[in-house]
């Protein structure tokens, strides 16, 4: 069979409801690796935030904070940083609207400030994080991959003014802040051309509003049962959900394990 390279977002997909992998989800990636494909996370997550998923299911290939990093067997390959001078300029900005904001580096997070804490703390929480440490200084002295800003959908115009960077919403009360060339699909595409395999043969696996670029790019983009139609419009195949062997049951439809 051709090489392929296959995508799984975590949240929603990779993982249950319970924030669990399935036994089928464990089987279909170890048939998967020993098919010799290449199989991927591609997750929004930092490294810090997926280092349990990244060990529990043995991936050695991983992108993270929506794109902005890329990893093939552990090294890192791909990087792209927010725009310094147009985050600063965001986060004045946000600040002066009581928007909370957080600095995502590689292996850590830390937020900037403490309007409402209790909204902070609910988005994280949704994903098994806990609200970050406070540490006003931490984007001046880290590299900073991504960073989360905590606002509902009525500001989703209000900062479409930037140029160089771009917010991804994840949850009802919070956004993530990429560069405006980055995502989950431009790295996949980088990756894949890293080790020569064409972009048809890419699958990927997503529910999110993040994840809806990578699934209309790939080759078959799966949308799992439980992604928004949305979502699932923006999909090649629709599968069952995370909690019934989405990811089982279409891998054995497309007939590659």
């Amino acid at each position: 069979m051709k090489r392929k390279l296959f995508a799984f977002d975590i949240d929603g997909t990779l993982l249950d409801t319970n924030k669990q992998a399935l036994d089928s989800t464990r089987e279909a990636l170890d048939k998967l690796r020993k098919a010799g494909h290449l199989v991927t996370i591609a997750t929004g997550r930092s490294r810090f935030h997926a280092q349990e998923v990244i060990r529990d299911l043995a991936f050695s290939n991983y992108i993270l904070c929506n794109g902005a990093a890329g990893f093939l067997d552990h090294e890192q390959v791909y990087k792209n940083l927010l725009d310094q001078e147009q985050l600063e300029q965001f986060v004045e900005e946000a600040h002066e609207k009581k928007i909370d904001t957080a600095f995502v580096s590689l292996d850590n997070i830390k937020r900037s400030s403490s309007n409402d804490v209790e909204v902070m703390e609910e988005a994280m929480h949704s994903f098994g994080a806990v609200l970050p440490e406070l540490d006003q200084f931490f984007a001046e002295e880290q590299e900073i991959y991504q960073a989360l800003a905590f606002f509902d959908r009525k500001y989703d115009d209000e900062f479409a003014h930037y140029e160089k960077i771009r917010f991804v919403r994840w949850h009802e009360n919070s956004v993530d802040v990429v560069p405006q060339d980055g995502s989950k699909a431009a790295t996949i595409l980088q990756l894949a051309d890293q080790v020569g395999i064409a972009h048809e043969d890419i699958i990927s696996f997503g529910d999110g509003q993040n994840d809806r670029e990578m699934l209309r790019m790939s080759g078959i983009g799966v949308a799992m049962g439980n992604a928004a139609p949305e979502v699932q419009a923006e999909a090649k195949m629709i599968t069952d959900t995370n909690d019934r062997d989405g990811i089982w049951k279409a891998l054995r439809e497309l007939s590659v394990i």
